[in-house]
């Protein structure tokens, strides 16, 4: 099974109602999936974390090292692109281009021999994964707290157990917001908050603090990713868990905040943290460090897919009589091809997601969606 053609698909949706992170405004959703086709007819996909286009640039400038490869020289293609393109980054673009093209050689293995990935992989600790809402971004056009409840109120309806909204608005703000949406769904809810490194050190413990009193679950990126000093000094003077490890891409970036003691959480995304060849080892890591994984997940049901298979093989930690599973990220803001590009949908049932037994991701591409979404040159 060689490779004999490798495709980007740019995605792109401009957003009727723009909404914010600490730092970003977001109008438009645009993604990128990578195409790998092979001599024996057989199509793996992944998806790519990050910038569309520069990612599609970066993937056609591997194209030529894995053309005529055998598909299933996973591990030999991840070490050969990574040695090529280390010295123009060990992080950012090199890895999240590298990770689109490793999964779908993942889903080509996967079709190959007629298995899930999460087979693959070494099998499955679970097929049924608790889900959480991420959602809460701000709307510019409405009052914050207001806006804020509503929201979350419909996720809780929905019967999602646990929930993520944003913070890093202020300190006030942010204040109000947390106590609004814990007093709104009760003390039954999970609740975590994400500054997506809205925040200085001083004020991440100011709020680290504040929110103790809300039964939060997990205080998110409070600072830039940098920053590991800060990340090691806030666990130490705030009482919450602290998680980060979105943009910590490769087993050396994620290695060098464990050794460091930076975050009780890490999370990964399969998509940007080098594929799942490279998730997979950063089990290894955090079972050595003894700190949980909760991967980050963004992006269409191609991500949505890896996401679940690496779920899948998260061992137990520790293993225990009630082991509990870490909950799949689940992505709440308006996003129309995030499901229109597959066939079926992955979808929750009152926050229980199940994981495709079907070959390879178990997801098949609905190519006239593709074509819909393709961005006007």
């Amino acid at each position: 099974m060689l490779i004999t053609a490798v495709h980007t698909h740019i995605l792109h949706h401009d957003l009727e109602k723009p909404f914010q992170s600490a730092f970003s405004t977001f109008h438009s959703r645009r993604h990128m999936l990578v195409e790998i086709v092979c001599d024996n007819g057989l199509v793996g996909w992944g998806e790519c974390l990050g910038p569309a286009d520069i990612n599609a640039a970066t993937v056609r400038m591997m194209t030529p090292l894995i053309i005529g490869r055998p598909a299933l020289d996973i591990e030999p293609i991840w070490n050969e692109l990574y040695s090529q393109f280390r010295d123009q980054g060990q992080r950012g673009t090199t890895l999240t281009a590298i990770s689109g093209i490793d999964i779908a050689l993942w889903d080509l293995a996967g079709k190959y021999y007629d298995k899930p990935i999460y087979q693959l992989l070494g099998g499955a600790y679970r097929k049924e994964i608790p889900a959480y809402a991420t959602g809460g971004f701000r709307d510019p056009s409405r009052d914050r707290v207001q806006s804020l409840v509503e929201e979350i109120s419909g996720y809780v309806e929905q019967g999602f157990k646990a929930l993520k909204i944003k913070i890093g608005f202020g300190v006030a703000t942010d204040t109000a917001s947390i106590k609004a949406v814990r007093e709104a769904i009760g003390p039954n809810i999970a609740l975590m908050i994400d500054a997506n490194h809205g925040y200085d050190l001083a004020d991440a413990i100011k709020i680290g603090n504040i929110a103790a009193a809300y039964d939060i679950e997990w205080f998110e990126e409070p600072v830039i990713p940098e920053a590991l000093n800060s990340y090691r000094e806030l666990r130490n003077r705030q009482p919450l868990p602290v998680a980060a490890g979105e943009t910590w891409h490769s087993r050396w970036g994620i290695n060098e905040a464990l050794k460091q003691q930076c975050v009780d959480i890490i999370q990964p995304d399969v998509c940007g943290v080098g594929g799942l060849s490279e998730a997979r080892k950063i089990i290894t890591l955090a079972d050595i460090h003894h700190v949980r994984i909760v991967p980050h997940v963004w992006g269409t049901n191609v991500a949505m897919a890896a996401g679940l298979h690496f779920h899948a093989i998260l061992p137990p930690s520790p293993n225990a009589h009630e082991a509990r599973s870490p909950h799949f990220e689940f992505d709440q803001t308006h996003n129309p091809f995030r499901d229109a590009i597959v066939e079926q949908p992955i979808t929750h049932n009152r926050g229980i997601i199940q994981i495709s037994e079907g070959p390879g991701l178990g997801i098949t591409i609905n190519r006239d969606q593709l074509a819909k979404f393709a961005p006007l040159s």
